[in-house]
């Protein structure tokens, strides 16, 4: 029997004449991206004659008109970008045609190279003036002043919990929540040494010390830990300091010239943070939203008097996703309650269970409804 002749699969031939036609069609399609871009803010610039106001682009900012054409995008896209790099890009895109007439301020707690920059940044896109401050209540008052527009700041952790300070804010700002951005927290070991035997102190925010916590003890038991302001002050220490690693991300490692000597140390793979955006105004449904509400009961001796107040929720099929108790700081032993509710204020099974809600407790403020983290 002959046997079969094997056939042997032919690469296909690069040429230059092929690569040149693919140049070719890539330029065509810059060119008319290009063009598209220049009309949309083109048309970016009509919206705001139609609504007038000042120019500012503050004026001309809605999250949940924002939400909704990233939505768009993620339910178009067929790759082979994924739905991250597209919504990036198109972010980046809105975010250059609002700031042509002047950027919008937004405060966040700095220094520079935190991870509260990153959120802004994911949140608004980098054509915005980020404003690094010291604290928190700084944050919360220069938007209440109106020298920024908007603020950004950490709520929780995934692995270490709420940012109390954050939550305590909103017991006496008149500030609304107006959106929310989870970012995975990626922590690197960062330094100037070439490697782990040559770190004496390991420099950090207490929280990202926490979150590395078992990595720190498995790897570097002997090393000082040393607490900081926040993770860009550990990273200016290790680049003045001999002998100083930090704990921190990509965006402090350029900051600061820094080196990774081990990256993505965190305990957890799937460690997040969820910042908050903070504004002067509640915003409107935007279709798959989140509401946040302040709450204390009347008479805390009433046996079974959190579950009363909140059953109105059940009653309405209103699902609570979350729930913190903090010091009302009015009396001693007197707390309220940070409920974070799905739907808008004004959906019309949320609204009625409200309504209930705002008789039975003492305290009651809606702190925001405001669209869903996209990503």
């Amino acid at each position: 029997m002959k046997k079969r002749a094997r056939t042997v699969a032919r690469k296909p031939v690069r040429t230059s004449a092929g690569l040149d036609l693919l140049r070719t069609k890539i330029d065509s399609v810059d060119e008319r991206i290009q063009a598209l871009i220049a009309e949309r803010a083109g048309l970016a610039q009509q919206v705001a004659v139609v609504k007038g106001g000042t120019g500012s682009a503050a004026d001309f900012y809605r999250p949940e008109r924002e939400v909704a054409v990233l939505r768009g995008v993620i339910s178009r896209n067929k790759g082979p970008l994924t739905d991250e790099e597209m919504v990036r890009l198109f972010r980046e895109i809105m975010s250059a045609c609002l700031a042509q007439e002047e950027p919008m301020k937004v405060g966040y707690l700095g220094p520079e190279g935190t991870f509260s920059q990153s959120a802004v940044y994911k949140h608004f896109g980098h054509s915005v003036r980020a404003l690094p401050l010291g604290m928190i209540d700084e944050v919360f008052g220069e938007v209440e002043s109106g020298a920024a527009d908007f603020g950004v700041v950490p709520i929780e952790n995934s692995t270490e919990g709420t940012v109390n300070h954050t939550l305590d804010m909103f017991l006496t700002s008149p500030l609304k929540i107006c959106g929310e951005v989870e970012m995975r927290i990626r922590q690197h070991l960062l330094g100037r040494m070439a490697g782990l035997d040559k770190v004496l102190r390991v420099s950090a925010h207490p929280q990202s010390l926490a979150q590395c916590r078992g990595w720190l003890r498995e790897f570097l038991p002997q090393a000082e830990l040393c607490p900081a302001s926040s993770n860009a002050e550990g990273a200016r220490r290790a680049r003045d300091e001999d002998g100083t690693a930090a704990i921190a991300g990509d965006a402090a490692a350029e900051v600061y010239g820094l080196a990774k000597i081990v990256a993505d140390i965190e305990d957890r793979p799937d460690n997040t943070t969820r910042f908050l955006v903070i504004g002067r105004k509640l915003l409107k449904p935007s279709g798959h939203d989140k509401t946040s509400l302040l709450l204390s009961i009347k008479d805390t001796d009433d046996a079974g008097a959190l579950q009363k107040l909140l059953a109105p929720l059940a009653d309405h099929q209103v699902n609570m996703s979350r729930i913190e108790s903090r010091p009302s700081r009015r009396r001693k032993w007197h707390y309220v309650f940070f409920v974070d509710i799905d739907g808008h204020a004004d959906d019309a099974k949320v609204a009625p269970a409200l309504a209930k809600l705002r008789k039975r407790a003492q305290l009651f403020r809606v702190l925001g409804s405001y669209p869903k983290a996209v990503l």
